[in-house]
């Protein structure tokens, strides 16, 4: 049904609303005014399952209380209807609370790592690539079978990466039992954690959106931050440890966390990340 309805005429149907009037914001998202003066946000994806899994992380995310998201209005098999965030400037104040927030969400916890959210599809998506949600018991060898291995075989398989440049990666994953710190319980991560998916309300509160939500190692999510940077992350950080302090040695396993969406966007976007990725691989071997 994608290709026969405009976000517009999508929006009024999931709602039951009436519609005022739209404006694209990229190729898939688009800002919709409802009649009465609603914002929403439309997307579409034609990808099997893709929207259904950003609508399920997101209600996920909602039902733990912590931090917010934007309220699901709609979604079917192509299109996601959510609210508008009225953004404004980030600020040192917003940032420890949403540390706070971050720190609860992660602590309200999930069935096992790997596990997707109710109602989610084990075939979920983190951007545009593909990501499984298969659960298991034992953070490490999750990680490695589920999250990192997957994509550094597409990488060596495209030719982006080279066989003797992914030995480094299997053998970080061979000592992720070693390297992983103290075992953890499962958290509830947001799962695609970057700066873009950070949004900072006009009213001082983060909302999150575009989750890859599943069961992990909360470590991860914070490492998705310092990878791309965020506002007032200091602070951000500041809050999270009032709330539940990290493990000794987290600072030393940013990289091992940052392995994994490091190699989503080698398989993605190309060799421009593989340095980055062989670096950190590295320097985990290394510590």
């Amino acid at each position: 049904m994608i290709d026969r309805e405009t976000p517009g005429t999508a929006a009024a149907r999931l709602t039951g609303c009436a519609v005022a009037g739209e404006r694209p914001l990229s190729g898939a998202v688009t800002e919709v005014a409802l009649d009465g003066g609603q914002l929403v946000i439309v997307k579409g994806d034609t990808a099997p399952g893709a929207v259904r899994a950003e609508a399920a992380g997101l209600r996920w995310l909602a039902d733990a209380g912590t931090v917010r998201v934007p309220a699901v209005r709609g979604v079917d098999e192509h299109w996601l209807v959510t609210d508008h965030v009225r953004t404004g400037p980030p600020s040192a104040r917003a940032a420890v609370r949403f540390g706070r927030d971050l720190a609860a969400l992660h602590a309200s916890g999930a069935p096992a790592f790997g596990a997707p959210p109710p109602g989610g599809p084990a075939d979920a998506y983190i951007g545009l690539a593909p990501m499984r949600n298969v659960p298991a018991t034992e953070w490490p060898n999750w990680y490695a079978g589920q999250r990192v291995l997957p994509y550094l075989r597409r990488a060596v398989d495209a030719g982006t990466l080279r066989h003797t440049e992914a030995t480094v990666v299997e053998r970080v994953c061979e000592r992720l039992p070693r390297l992983a710190g103290p075992a953890e319980r499962p958290a509830r991560l947001h799962g695609d954690l970057w700066n873009g998916n950070v949004l900072w309300g006009a009213d001082e509160h983060v909302r999150l959106i575009d989750p890859a939500a599943h069961g992990g190692h909360r470590e991860t999510d914070l490492a998705m931050l310092h990878l791309f940077g965020c506002p007032h992350l200091p602070e951000v950080l500041d809050g999270y440890q009032e709330s539940a302090p990290l493990a000794p040695g987290w600072t030393d396993r940013i990289g091992l966390h940052q392995l994994f969406p490091l190699l989503v966007h080698v398989v993605l976007f190309g060799r421009g990340y593989a340095e980055q990725a062989l670096s950190v691989a590295r320097a985990a071997l290394a510590g």
